[in-house]
């Protein structure tokens, strides 16, 4: 199955910003139809951040992203990036990007992708 690896966490402050890689070992969307972004803070649930499905290439995002972040792939399809505008500190988070073939209304369902990256930690100080 493709694996995933995720780059590009780092320390920034409030208001900066930084571009999140989701590189895969082989064409992502060859096997899925879906590719997304979570994170999870310490003693928090993980989210879902934002996803990119194969049928016509469609976006989604958490309210609590929107405007700010942006998923986008590469032609290859063999990264996904998930650029970060404006961010705070409760965008404080390690972001983890997974694969899965849902459905549409399960697309911001963890349990139901397949295929998780190990995770690249993202700090925003105040």
């Amino acid at each position: 199955q493709v694996q995933l690896v995720e780059s590009g966490g780092g320390l920034v402050t409030a208001g900066g910003s930084l571009t999140l890689s989701c590189r895969a070992s082989e064409r992502i969307f060859g096997n899925y139809n879906v590719l997304g972004w979570f994170r999870q803070s310490p003693g928090k649930e993980r989210e879902f951040v934002a996803a990119l499905r194969r049928s016509g290439w469609s976006t989604y995002y958490a309210n609590t992203v929107k405007g700010r972040f942006t998923i986008s792939r590469d032609n290859a399809e063999n990264t996904v990036y998930l650029t970060m505008n404006t961010l705070q500190p409760d965008d404080t988070a390690v972001y983890y990007c997974a694969a899965g073939s849902q459905v549409l209304s399960a697309i911001r369902d963890d349990t139901m992708y397949r295929v998780w990256g190990q995770g690249t930690q993202v700090t925003v100080s105040p």
